[in-house]
């Protein structure tokens, strides 16, 4: 009697249990799947030239430091850290300005509707509609006529324009969520908007302006068309400097895969240092 009232209780538990198992396992092999190129880069980048040039590729070949030393100036090479130091700069002024303007301005079409506020949210939409390209010409006289050629400010000003329209976008979701009884409980004591703004919004939405600072600043940081063309040689940044490597002449993957590893950890640094307020602001989980 036992046996027979037992397995059929077991049976039902044991499918789901192997569900999950195997979900699971699909999980991990599509991430891996999605990781290696990444993970192929940071192993290409501890090869020496001769290895990191073979076809196939050799998985076993011996691991040499060469290519980071190249890649910090090691055997007479340029330099890294000003176009670092440049690219930084630009990333975290342009980053921090957007903040600034996008959240009045998400506030005013979020909780404080102005009117036709769906037309401003399409017309900040429709500025991203214009190729790079088309403006590339008319933004380079102007920094030519105004002296702002191989400056950095210059840039600063070109990315907080580029990311503005997507920190609204976004920001204004994210705001959206706010609950209206709290402002409105700050505005009865007397608080006034820059006090709402920042003592009260700022807080609450805090994941999603994480999450909108973050995507910012990987915009600015990645960003090499404006800074290959407006910028020389005191205004570099580092994807500037990335393309330095590749020449027509000679082995370079092993030195290139080491620069983009280097070039690639800030970027996953201040992902992992908000990763938690990000998975949170992404998901749209600012207020519960």
């Amino acid at each position: 009697m036992s046996a027979s009232t037992t397995t059929p209780a077991t049976a039902p538990a044991t499918r789901p249990r192997r569900r999950v198992t195997g979900v699971a396992v699909t999980a991990w092999v599509l991430g891996l799947v999605f990781c290696f190129p990444a993970l192929w880069m940071v192993l290409t980048s501890f090869h020496a030239e001769s290895d990191a040039a073979t076809n196939p590729p050799s998985f076993a070949a011996s691991l040499t430091l060469d290519g980071y030393r190249t890649f910090f100036g090691g055997g007479g090479g340029p330099t890294p850290w000003p176009p670092l130091v440049n690219s930084l700069t630009a990333s975290f002024f342009s980053t921090v300005l957007v903040l600034l303007l996008a959240l009045p301005a998400a506030y005013a079409l979020s909780i404080r509707r102005v009117r036709k506020w769906t037309d401003v949210l399409f017309f900040f939409l429709s500025t991203k509609m214009l190729p790079v390209v088309a403006g590339l010409l008319p933004i380079y006289l102007f920094a030519r006529n105004t002296g702002l050629l191989d400056n950095i400010w210059l840039l600063v000003l070109l990315y907080t324009s580029m990311n503005l329209p997507i920190a609204v976008w976004m920001m204004q979701s994210f705001l959206s969520d706010v609950p209206v009884s709290i402002i409105e409980a700050a505005q009865v004591d007397g608080a006034r908007l820059p006090t709402v703004l920042s003592r009260v919004v700022a807080p609450v939405a805090a994941p999603g302006i994480a999450a909108t600072a973050l995507i910012c600043f990987i915009f600015s940081w990645n960003e090499l068309l404006f800074a290959r063309v407006l910028t020389g040689v005191v205004a570099s940044t580092a994807p500037v400097h990335l393309t330095t490597f590749v020449t027509s002449q000679g082995l370079f993957l092993a030195q290139l895969c080491a620069a983009s590893v280097v070039v690639s950890l800030p970027v996953l640094a201040a992902g992992y240092a908000a990763q938690d307020k990000l998975v949170q602001g992404l998901s749209l989980g600012a207020v519960k």
